[in-house]
C-alpha cells in the first residue's frame, strides 16, 4: 500500500494489507549501482599490491554480473517485520531524525515503532479514529504525529505524551493522503473533492518595542530582549534572556499546534522597571503579566500574573493595564499587582480586540471594519474610522501618526486617528515598521511594510512603492536609514538591507525641501518611468526633464512643462534622427502650437518654416505685418506652381492686380473680368474680354450678378495693421517655479550625502556636468544672436532649397543655394519663455471621463456610448434595454440646476463626490444616485417577499438589484467585495425562485418534481429560506415514495442551527419520523437525475446539474453556468443583459 525511503540512512519502509510493516535494508543495493566501489574491490585507477592499476579487472567484474543475472542477488533484504496491526497497513513514514516509525492501519489505530542497531518494537497505539487510517506522519519540525482517516477528521497527536492534542473535521469528504512541505511549515491532505493546504499554527513571533534600541520577543518558551545599540559587524545586535515563559492550560503543553505566545505589550510608560504582558490565544484567551528589573534584566524576574482576555493587553500608565472581557466584551483595568480596579463598557458594540492608543489612558478598539480611539478616564470617543480586518497597530516613534495594518492594506493616521491615507495590497500585509533614522527628515514619516515576498514603502501622502523582494517572509521591527532590522519565523533577528532612495525622494517633493530634492536629483541614481510619471502626475514636469535623455521624451515633458527652449532642443535631435519625414513634421506642429498658445511667434516662424506648412506661416506673416515676408511666400508659391497658394497670398496682400493674373492663369477668365472690373483694372478688363471673346464667350451680363454698392458688393481687401510690430507679442508674467530657480530654493534645508554623485542618466552619452546645462537656462539661446527675427530676403532660402532647385533664372531677386543653420536667424526670444503658463481648465465632465474607467461616472459626465463600450468590454454587457434606467439615473443625479438672475438661464452645477476636503480640481468624479444603501435595500426587500412566498415580486427585486449593480460605484475593498457577494445572491436566489416555478409546472411528474426540488436544496440561501426549501423537498420526496432522498433532506434539515429553537419543535419532530421512516424503507421508487453527494452547479436554463468536468459555458457578469455549448453567445437568463461564453476582466466596482 506504501513505501517510502528513510530522510537519511539506507532504509525503506513498506506497508501491506498483509498486516505486517517491513523495513528493508538498501545498503547492498546502493554499492552494486555505485559499480564496485567497495574497499575490497578497489578504486578504478588505484594500485593494487603488485602495481597494477584499476582495482578488480574487467575480467572479474564481468563474471559477477552473469552470476547475478543467472542466480539473482541479496542485494536489499528485510532488515524488521513490524506486527501489531489487526488489518491492513495503509502507511508507514520514518521520523526525520529520531529511529521512530509510524504507521496507519485498517484497524483505525496509529502506531509508534522504535528502531535499534539489532530489533524494532512497538512503542505505543494512537486510538481515536472512527474509521480506516488513510496516512500518517511526522511533522518535519516539531515532535507531532498527523493522521488522517476515512472519518473525515485529520488528527494531530503529541510524540513524547502519545496522545491526541488535536483535531480538525470535514463534513463530506474523507482524506486520504498526507504531505509535509520540506522547508516550509505546510502540510497537505487530499479528501474526495480536492485538497487543502494548512499549518498548525500562526509563525508570526510575538514582539514588542521597549525604551531606546531594545526589543523583546519570544522564541519557543523563552522571552528575549534584543539590543540594537550592541549590534557589531553583520549582526543585528545582542540577545539577552528575560524568562520562561510557563504552560498554561491542557493544549499549551505541546509546541507546535498554535499554543506559543500571540501577542507582546511592553510598558512604555513606567521608567523604572520593565513590565510586559505576554498575551496567548489558548483556552479562549489568557494573559501573564512578567515583570523585571532593566539593569538585570535576565536576573530579577518577578513571578507572572495571570488571567483570562480576549486579545492583546494594553498599558494604560504607570502602574496600570487594561484587556478584554472574553465573556462581557468589557475593558478590565487592573494595576500591577493583577487586581481589578475598573470596568468600562465599550463605546461601540462587538468589540473584539483592543491594541495601544498612543498616549497614556488611551486604546484603540476594533469593531467590525472600525477602527474606535477611545480614553478610558474620561470615557469618550475620540475618532473612528473605517478600516477592515485590522491585524496589528504600529505607532510611530514621536507618536504623531498610527499605521493600521489590515489583511489587505495599510490605513495612516494621525494621533487623533484622522486619517491620513489609505492603500491596498493583493497579498496579506505581513509586518511593518516606521523608520527612526536621525537625520534625512524620514523619521516618522517612511512606513516601510513587508507582504509574503516584497518589501514596500508607504508616505503619509499616499505615496507607495516597492523596494525589494524576499525569498522568505519577515516581520519589519525596525527601520534604520537603507537598514531593515527584522525577525524571521524562526524568531531569529535579521537585518536586510533596503534602498529607500525613491521613496526619500518623494517625501522631500511632498515637504516642499526643494534643496535636498535637486541634489538628490543631482547624486542618486533616480530614473526610469515611473519616477518621469509620478513627477508628472505631481505637476513637477521640470523636475522630470532632468532624468531623461530620450529625445522623445524630453520633447513631451518641455512641452508639459512650457520650456520652449528644451522643446526646440529635443525637436532638433528628433530632426537628425529621423530626417524630414512626417514623424518630424508632427514634432514641429506640436512646437508650434506650443508658441503659439505662448505667444513666441518667432519659434512659430521657425515651426512652420520646418513644417514646411505655407498656409499658416502665410496668415501668420499677415497677423504680424510683416508684408515682405508675405510677399516672399507669393514668390515661392509661384515658383511652385500652387496657384491656391498665390491666390490666398495675394488676398492677405490686398494685391488685386496678382489676384486677376492668378484667376486668368488658372483658366478661371469670367472671374478675372469681374474682379478686373471691379477693382478698375480697365485695360486687363479689356485683355481679358478679348480672350472670352475669342473662346466664344460672352462677358455680357457678368457685371449684373455683382450688386455693386451695396454691402454685398466686391470691394478691395486690404490686410490689417497690427497694433504689436515687436519682436513677441506680449504674455502674461509668470514666475519660475522654485524646483526651476534654483536661487529661490532653501540651501539650507538639510540632507545627508546617500550616494556618490553620479548623475542619473537614461541616454547614451551624458554625463554628470550635463545636469548644470539643465538648470540654467541663461546660455540656452547663446550664438544664436541676429538682428531681429528671421530674415527672408535674397541671401536666405528658409530651409526650403528644395522647392527653388532646377527653376533656373526665374527673375527678380537671387535666391542663394547655400545651406546656412537653421538657428542662425532665431534673434531673440523673449525672456519669459519655458515657465509654466496658466493650465487651461476642463470641465467636469471631461475630468469624470479621464479620471474613472467606471460605467457610471461616463454615464455621469453624459458619455453613454462609452458608458455602453465599458460595459460591453467589462460584462460582456449586450442589450442595454434592463439597464436603462439605472444609467439615466446617474446621468441626471450627477448634475443640480440652480436659477441665475432674472433674465438668465440656470446654472448646471457638477455634484462630486470627493469634494469633501476641498474642491478636486481635474481629479473629480461625479456623485451617482445608486449607492450601497440602495442595494442593500433590495436584497433585504427580495429576502422579504421570498420569506413570505411572493416569488414574481423577490425575482423584481433580484433582478432590479442585478441591473443596478454594474452602476454603482464602492466606496473601497469592503463595499467591492460585498458587491461581488450581492451578485452571487441575486443569481442563487432567481435561480432557486426558477425552480419553484419549474415545480409547480411539474407537478403531475413524480420524477421531475422530485428532482427540482433537490436541486431547489443546493441553491446558496439564507438558512431560514434553506429550511424552507428542505422542508418542501423532505415532503416531495417522501410523498413520492423516494425515501434515500427523503432522508438525505431529513438529515440536513435536522442538522440546521434554527431547528434547535422551540418555534421549530413541530417540523423537528415530523423531520425524525420522516428520517426513521425513510431509513425503515431505504429505497427509491424512480430514478434521479441527482447525485448528493457529488459537487454540482444548476443549469440556468433547463435546471439540470453540471457536473464537476462536464462541458459548460459561463456569465462573466452573474457567474450562471449552461450545460453543453448551446448558450454562448446568447443572452443570460438570470440577468437578462449579458452574453454567455465571453471571458472579459469581470465586474468593476471603484474608479
Amino acid at each position: 500500500m506504501c513505501a517510502s525511503f528513510h530522510p537519511s540512512e539506507d532504509l525503506i519502509v513498506s506497508a501491506s494489507l498483509d498486516q505486517t510493516v517491513r523495513v528493508w535494508d538498501t545498503a547492498g543495493l546502493r554499492k552494486k549501482q555505485l559499480g564496485g566501489s567497495g574497499l575490497d574491490e578497489g578504486y578504478p585507477g588505484m594500485m593494487d599490491v603488485n602495481g597494477n592499476r584499476g582495482g578488480t579487472s574487467a575480467a572479474a567484474a564481468t563474471a559477477l554480473n552473469v552470476q547475478a543475472e543467472l542466480f539473482g542477488t541479496n542485494d536489499v533484504v528485510v532488515k524488521y517485520v513490524l506486527e501489531g496491526h489487526d488489518r491492513g497497513v495503509n502507511w508507514a513514514a520514518f521520523h526525520p531524525t529520531l529511529p521512530l516509525l509510524a504507521s496507519a492501519a485498517d484497524d483505525r489505530q496509529v502506531k509508534l515503532w522504535r528502531m535499534s542497531e539489532t530489533k524494532a518494537w512497538e512503542v505505543d497505539t494512537l486510538r481515536g479514529h472512527a474509521n480506516n487510517v488513510s496516512c500518517c506522519l511526522f511533522h518535519p519540525k516539531q515532535e507531532l504525529v498527523v493522521s488522517n482517516s476515512e472519518d473525515r477528521s485529520i488528527r494531530v497527536w503529541d510524540v513524547s505524551k502519545r496522545v491526541g492534542v488535536q483535531t480538525f473535521r470535514r463534513e463530506g469528504d474523507r482524506f486520504w493522503i498526507l504531505a509535509a512541505h520540506r522547508s516550509q511549515n505546510l502540510l497537505a491532505a487530499g479528501h474526495d473533492s480536492g485538497m487543502i493546504v494548512f499549518k498548525l499554527e500562526r509563525e508570526r513571533p510575538a514582539s514588542a518595542h521597549g525604551p531606546g534600541d531594545k526589543l523583546y520577543y519570544v522564541r519557543g518558551r523563552e522571552l528575549f530582549c534584543h539590543d540594537y545599540s550592541r549590534a557589531t559587524g553583520g549582526s543585528s545586535g545582542v540577545d539577552v534572556p528575560i524568562a520562561s515563559l510557563r504552560r498554561v492550560g491542557q493544549q499549551a503543553q505541546t509546541d507546535g499546534i498554535g499554543s506559543g505566545p500571540r501577542f507582546l505589550s511592553y510598558n512604555m510608560h513606567n521608567p523604572t522597571e520593565g513590565n510586559i504582558l505576554v498575551c496567548s490565544e489558548v483556552d479562549g484567551g489568557c494573559y501573564e503579566l512578567i515583570t523585571f528589573s532593566l539593569t538585570n534584566a535576565g536576573g530579577s524576574v518577578t513571578d507572572g500574573k495571570r488571567g483570562s482576555c480576549l486579545g492583546p493587553g494594553v498599558f494604560l500608565g504607570r502602574n496600570r493595564f487594561a484587556v478584554l472581557d472574553r465573556h462581557k466584551r468589557e475593558i478590565v483595568v487592573k494595576n500591577l499587582n493583577n487586581e481589578t480596579t475598573k470596568r468600562v463598557a465599550a463605546p461601540v458594540p462587538n468589540v473584539d480586540c483592543l491594541y495601544d492608543g498612543g498616549a497614556s489612558g488611551r486604546i484603540i478598539l476594533r469593531s467590525d471594519d472600525r477602527a474606535v480611539l477611545f480614553e478610558v478616564q474620561s470615557r469618550r470617543v475620540i475618532g473612528e474610522l473605517t478600516a477592515p480586518k485590522i491585524k496589528n497597530v504600529v505607532w510611530s516613534p514621536d507618536g504623531s501618526k498610527v499605521a493600521l495594518l489590515c489583511k489587505y492594506g495599510v490605513v495612516i493616521a494621525n494621533r487623533q486617528l484622522e486619517q491620513l491615507c489609505s492603500i491596498s495590497d493583493t497579498v496579506r500585509i505581513k509586518s511593518g515598521a516606521w523608520d527612526v533614522s536621525p537625520t534625512g527628515g524620514t523619521n516618522s514619516n517612511l512606513f516601510v511594510y513587508t507582504t509574503l515576498h516584497h518589501v514596500k514603502y508607504c508616505l503619509p501622502t499616499g505615496d507607495t512603492g516597492t523596494i525589494r523582494t524576499l525569498d522568505n517572509p519577515i516581520y519589519a521591527t525596525r527601520v534604520v536609514k537603507d537598514s531593515l532590522f527584522c525577525l524571521d519565523r524562526e524568531a531569529r533577528s535579521r537585518v536586510i538591507s533596503i534602498d529607500t532612495t525613491e521613496a526619500r525622494f518623494k517625501l522631500a517633493l511632498a515637504n516642499k525641501k526643494y534643496g535636498q530634492v535637486m541634489h538628490m536629483v543631482k547624486h542618486s541614481r533616480l530614473c526610469g518611468r515611473a519616477i518621469v510619471a509620478y513627477l508628472q502626475s505631481k505637476g513637477f514636469p521640470e523636475v522630470a526633464l532632468h532624468f531623461v535623455r530620450d529625445p522623445q521624451t524630453r520633447f513631451r515633458l518641455a512641452l508639459a512643462c512650457g520650456n520652449i527652449e528644451a522643446a526646440m532642443e529635443s525637436a532638433f535631435s528628433l530632426e537628425q534622427q529621423q530626417g524630414a519625414d512626417g514623424k518630424s513634421r508632427d514634432v514641429w506642429g506640436e512646437l508650434g502650437s506650443e508658441a503659439l498658445r505662448q505667444g513666441n511667434h518667432q519659434v512659430v516662424e521657425m515651426s512652420y518654416q520646418r513644417k514646411k506648412d505655407f498656409d499658416r506661416l502665410s496668415f501668420l506673416y499677415m497677423l504680424t505685418g510683416d508684408n515682405e515676408k508675405l510677399r516672399k511666400m507669393l514668390k515661392i508659391s509661384n515658383m511652385r506652381n500652387d496657384i491656391m497658394g498665390r491666390y490666398h497670398n495675394a488676398l492677405l496682400l490686398g494685391d488685386a492686380a496678382e489676384r486677376v493674373a492668378v484667376l486668368e492663369a488658372s483658366g478661371n477668365l469670367p472671374l478675372a473680368y469681374i474682379s478686373a472690373k471691379l477693382h478698375g483694372l480697365d485695360d486687363v478688363a479689356d485683355r481679358i474680354k478679348v480672350a472670352i471673346e475669342t473662346q466664344e464667350g460672352s462677358v455680357e451680363g457678368l457685371m449684373e450678378k455683382i450688386p455693386v454698392g451695396t454691402k454685398k458688393g466686391g470691394r478691395l481687401l486690404q490686410p490689417p495693421t497690427p497694433i504689436v510690430r515687436a519682436s513677441n507679442w506680449p504674455t502674461l508674467e509668470i514666475k519660475k517655479t522654485t524646483l526651476e530657480d534654483l536661487s529661490a530654493a532653501d540651501a539650507g534645508d538639510e540632507y545627508e550625502e546617500e550616494a556618490p554623485a553620479v548623475a542619473a542618466d537614461t541616454g547614451a552619452g551624458a554625463g554628470a556636468a550635463a545636469w548644470d546645462d539643465d538648470f540654467g537656462m541663461e546660455d540656452a539661446v547663446a550664438g544664436i544672436g541676429g538682428d531681429g527675427g528671421f530674415d527672408l530676403g535674397d541671401d536666405d532660402d528658409m530651409g526650403w532649397g528644395d522647392d527653388l532647385d532646377g527653376l533656373g533664372d526665374i527673375g527678380g531677386d537671387d535666391i542663394a543655394s547655400d545651406q546656412v543653420d537653421d538657428m542662425e536667424a532665431f534673434n531673440e526670444i523673449s525672456g519669459d519663455v519655458g515657465f509654466q503658463m496658466p493650465p487651461a481648465g476642463r470641465p467636469a465632465a471631461a475630468c469624470w471621463v479621464a479620471n474613472s474607467s467606471h460605467a457610471a461616472d461616463h454615464m455621469a459626465a453624459g458619455g453613454a456610448s462609452s458608458a455602453m463600450q465599458l460595459l460591453h468590454r467589462q460584462i460582456a454587457a449586450s442589450d442595454f434595454s434592463k439597464l436603462k434606467g439605472p444609467m439615466l439615473g446617474c446621468y441626471l443625479s450627477s448634475t443640480v440646476s440652480l436659477p441665475g438672475v432674472p433674465g438668465s438661464g440656470s446654472m448646471i452645477i457638477p455634484l462630486m463626490r470627493n469634494d469633501a476636503a476641498g474642491h478636486p480640481g481635474n481629479d473629480s468624479l461625479p456623485r451617482t444616485s445608486l449607492t450601497m444603501k440602495s442595494l442593500v435595500a433590495g436584497i433585504r426587500m427580495g429576502y422579504k417577499y421570498f420569506q413570505t412566498g411572493k416569488f414574481n415580486e423577490a425575482k423584481n427585486a433580484f433582478s432590479e438589484v442585478l441591473s443596478q449593480i454594474p452602476l454603482t460605484v464602492s466606496e473601497n475593498r469592503s463595499q467591492a467585495n460585498e458587491m461581488k457577494e450581492m451578485v452571487e445572491i441575486c443569481r442563487e436566489y432567481i435561480t432557486a425562485i426558477r425552480i419553484k416555478e419549474a415545480i409547480t409546472a411539474a407537478g403531475a411528474d413524480p420524477v421531475r418534481s422530485t428532482e427540482l426540488s433537490a436541486y431547489f436544496t443546493h441553491c446558496n440561501l439564507q438558512p431560514v429560506h434553506l429550511l424552507l426549501a428542505l422542508r418542501s423537498a423532505m415532503g416531495t420526496a417522501f410523498k413520492h415514495k423516494n425515501f434515500i432522498v427523503a432522508a438525505s433532506f431529513a438529515r440536513r434539515l435536522l442538522e440546521l442551527p434554527d431547528m434547535r429553537s422551540e418555534r421549530n419543535a413541530d417540523l423537528r419532530m415530523k423531520a425524525t419520523k420522516v428520517l426513521q421512516r425513510s431509513e425503515q424503507m431505504a429505497r427509491n421508487e424512480h430514478t434521479l437525475n441527482y447525485k448528493e453527494n457529488t459537487a454540482f452547479s444548476i443549469d440556468c436554463k433547463d435546471l439540470v446539474p453540471v457536473y464537476t468536468g462536464e462541458e459548460s459555458v459561463k456569465c462573466s457578469y452573474s457567474g450562471s453556468v449552461y450545460k453543453g455549448t448551446s448558450m454562448k453567445g446568447q443572452i443570460d437568463v438570470t440577468d437578462g443583459f449579458c452574453t454567455v461564453g465571453v471571458e472579459t476582466i469581470g465586474l468593476v466596482t471603484g474608479k
